[in-house]
């Protein structure tokens, strides 16, 4: 932890270092992207099914574009029938308790 923080404490020096981390990592992630697609056109692709002939091959669109849309829309029905049933499951209990503002909260 020491030598990501650069220091005991988070400081002026551990800001800079995960700011540039945060600002160069897209860069290399684009990077290693464009060196794995051309490797890939280079060399080709590998068929893992072993099928060589494209009759006994399924074509991506519609069939596994259609299934992907339906599971999205499963997740997007389970994700608003907890967000309107359940609204405050996932809520901080911290949340319910009335502010005062007369008191300074203990953890301030």
């Amino acid at each position: 932890v020491m030598w990501m923080w650069g220091g005991f404490a988070i400081d002026n020096s551990t800001l800079a270092r995960f700011y540039s981390l945060h600002f160069l990592l897209p860069f290399m992630i684009l990077g290693f992207t464009l060196i794995h697609l051309l490797f890939l056109h280079q060399t080709g692709s590998n068929n893992p099914m072993g099928l060589n002939s494209n009759y006994e091959k399924i074509a991506f669109s519609p069939y596994f574009s259609m299934k992907d849309l339906f599971i999205y829309f499963i997740m997007m029905l389970f994700l608003a029938w907890i967000c309107f049933y359940f609204p405050w499951s996932l809520g901080d209990p911290e949340n319910f308790i009335p502010a005062n503002p007369l008191v300074t909260p203990i953890h301030i």
